[in-house]
């Protein structure tokens, strides 16, 4: 085994490595951009080397600066975790040049599962099913349209060199192609430095199956059953499980081999991840071969009772797998949530920002091996800490919530409660509603398929209502405990802005501005009075100078929550929802009014295309401008009709959060 290894890579992905290294006495490097130089990997590691700037290509992606780090420190071993430069055929190369060993199969194993296109021919020699589709190496515009017409509408474009969602778009019609393809090609070009694309027919209704497989180098391969990721948005995953709801032990054996047998096809060696697409009658197809370790991993571990990070770091130092075929159970059932730093009732639109407060879930130690008993029944796996920023430069996600359960519905009763202790401030997060996906009635039945959250669209992103009584309750209760805080801290009573008067306490009125409506409560000796109900009793149960626990009785029910109080406004947790409330400011109506026309960049990114120019007349919903960040496109619409009265920017140009990109006249 390695006595030290170097974990090119960041995050929580980073964090997992170290502590599985940890575990087993190996001594681990990190390395970190300028943007990360007080992150938690760093501190996780032994000892942490600078790599470069803050841009994934100036820090992460550089090959010769991680190499250069692994010498330095004397690093037998490089762990890539995902993304970066885990799947990169030349670095693979590189290491091996180098005498230093890559955690993860062969440079050829990479380079044949590379390229969608080839790895879906090497496939079809294999006997591996596929999608109907073009995966050819034509890749004129017009060739692919007329392919597309071929194949039948709705078809998927997909980037040859991808993943992760980007440079994928659905098209659902001839006229649309054209579009979808520039927009697809840019996309790729930005993240795999590749543009070229395939064609494939859009399955009606699919789920998203893929098989863990694992080989040494003595022959042995072997698959650690499923996991289902048919839940995504912008086609990429947002909750994993395994196994894979309804599955029978007759396609699991099926899917199984043909995942060994696209792993023996390319000399696979370590971790790898074969990705199926299903159709309900139970057909499925090959999609793509992923040569390294995945996001969802934790899942196969919990049901599998095997540290998979263990096993690669064995593979690579070359020791046979632990276990054959037939020593693998099942053992209940596993569910995985993302948690990401984004809006997810505007488009899941990424946010960035700096972590005010960051509470989440007991972590319980990830247990392995046959006398390890039930597994965890929460694990966190994280790579941020409160005060942390997520940076425009690299994914939004903050951390994963893993559950495990005796079966399914066990399991999913316990990520809605593991969601409902989680709370964080600072940036939007989707953490209401994977609470309001875990509540769904077509999640709770697996009624499972790529499209579950277009199709419950309504339910899992409401339209904005106002916040429940008891929020409110909640948060003029924080505020009555900060207000008491500053009457306990304060010098001198008569410096306190607050109600009090010699002779007795008077009843007077709080006002919580809820999303542009003015809320009022009223607070007396007896409690808080809102929405004409009686007085509602509360108390703080535990507060420090950031937050404070409050309990409220509301109707006859109590409830409690978790309550900031800023400068400007309060900040209430309760259910796994969070509720924001503004306090009264006199010029608040001016600013509004001042801003009603300009349209302005949501976070740090690069103008890709600008629809319009001054003097345009635009209607509601037109796009505007289209910006890249975090790796993807995000387009800009005109929130009303009017007029273009001035364009900003113009392609090619950084812009900064919060810059004015349009002005409009409206209406």
């Amino acid at each position: 085994m390695f006595h030290t290894l170097l974990i090119a890579n960041r995050g929580e992905i980073a964090c997992r490595v170290a502590a599985t290294a940890r575990r087993l006495g190996i001594r681990t490097v990190a390395v970190y951009s300028d943007a990360d130089a007080g992150a938690r990997h760093v501190a996780a590691c032994d000892e942490a080397v600078r790599i470069g700037g803050p841009a994934a290509r100036d820090s992460y992606l550089r090959a010769d600066a991680v190499l250069d780090a692994a010498r330095r420190t004397g690093a037998q071993a490089i762990h890539p975790g995902y993304g970066f430069l885990s799947e990169n055929e030349a670095f693979a190369r590189a290491c091996a040049d180098a005498g230093i060993v890559f955690v993860g199969p062969p440079a050829s194993a990479i380079a044949a599962m590379g390229s969608k296109s080839a790895a879906k021919a090497l496939m079809e020699r294999a006997g591996v099913p596929l999608v109907p589709g073009y995966h050819g190496d034509t890749q004129e515009a017009e060739f692919l349209h007329a392919r597309a017409d071929e194949i039948g509408y709705p078809v998927l474009i997909k980037a040859s060199a991808g993943g992760g969602g980007k440079g994928m778009r659905v098209v659902e019609s001839s006229t649309a192609f054209t579009g979808a393809l520039a927009s697809c090609r840019r996309e790729a070009a930005a993240s795999f430095g590749d543009d070229q694309v395939l064609i494939e027919r859009y399955l009606q209704k699919p789920r998203h199956i893929e098989i863990q497989v694992f080989a040494d180098t003595q022959g042995n391969c072997l698959y650690l059953f499923e996991r289902d990721c048919s839940v995504q948005r912008r086609h990429q995953k947002v909750i994993e499980e395994a196994p894979a709801p309804g599955m029978t032990g007759e396609r699991r054996r099926a899917m199984g081999e043909a995942a060994v047998a696209a792993a023996r096809a390319v000399g696979y060696v370590g971790a790898g991840t074969v990705e199926f697409i299903a159709e309900p009658d139970g057909r499925f197809y090959f999609m793509e071969m992923n040569t390294r370790l995945q996001v969802e991993h934790p899942v196969t571990e919990m049901v599998c009772g095997h540290d998979l990070v263990e096993w690669q770091l064995r593979v690579a130092a070359g020791e046979p797998l632990p276990c054959g075929q037939e020593a693998l159970r099942l053992h209940g059932h596993a569910i995985e949530a993302r948690i990401y730093a984004e809006n997810a009732d505007k488009g899941f639109l990424p946010s960035v920002g700096r972590l005010q407060h960051l509470r989440l879930p007991a972590h319980v130690a990830f247990t392995v091996g046959a006398d390890a008993g039930e597994p965890a029944a929460v694990r966190v796996d994280g790579g941020v800490r409160a005060g942390d920023a997520i940076t425009p430069y690299y994914d939004p996600m903050i951390a994963k919530l893993i559950v495990w359960g005796r079966d399914r519905d066990e399991a999913r009763r316990r990520m809605r409660q593991a969601l409902g202790q989680t709370e964080i401030a600072g940036v939007h997060t989707n953490v209401a509603f994977l609470a309001r996906l875990m509540d769904d009635e077509a999640f709770a039945q697996a009624d499972l398929d790529t499209g579950l959250i277009e199709r419950r669209k309504a339910s899992l992103q409401p339209r904005p209502a106002p916040a429940p009584s008891v929020a409110l309750a909640l948060g003029a209760a924080g505020l009555l405990r900060q207000q008491a805080r500053a009457a306990a801290c304060s010098p001198d009573p008569w410096d306190i802005a607050d109600d009090w008067r010699p002779g007795g306490a008077a009843s007077r009125v709080l006002e919580l501005i809820d999303q542009g409506d003015t809320r009022r409560i009223q607070v007396d000796a007896a409690g808080l009075r809102l929405d004409e109900q009686p007085a509602t009793p509360f108390a703080w149960l535990a507060d420090d100078p950031a937050c404070a626990t409050v309990r409220v009785t509301l109707g006859g029910q109590t409830a409690s929550g978790t309550v900031l109080v800023g400068q400007t406004g309060i900040t209430v947790f309760h259910d796994a929802r969070r509720y924001t409330f503004s306090l009264p400011d006199p010029a608040a109506g001016a600013n509004e009014a001042a801003g009603a026309g300009h349209l302005a960049a949501p976070m740090p990114g690069k103008i890709i295309a600008v629809h319009a120019n001054p003097g345009d007349t635009v209607k509601a919903g037109q796009a505007l401008v289209v910006m890249e960040a975090m790796k993807m496109e995000h387009t800009i619409t005109a929130p009303a009709a009017g007029k273009v009265a001035a364009v900003r920017y113009a392609p090619g140009d950084q812009v900064a959060e919060g810059a004015e990109l349009i002005e409009l006249t409206l209406g």
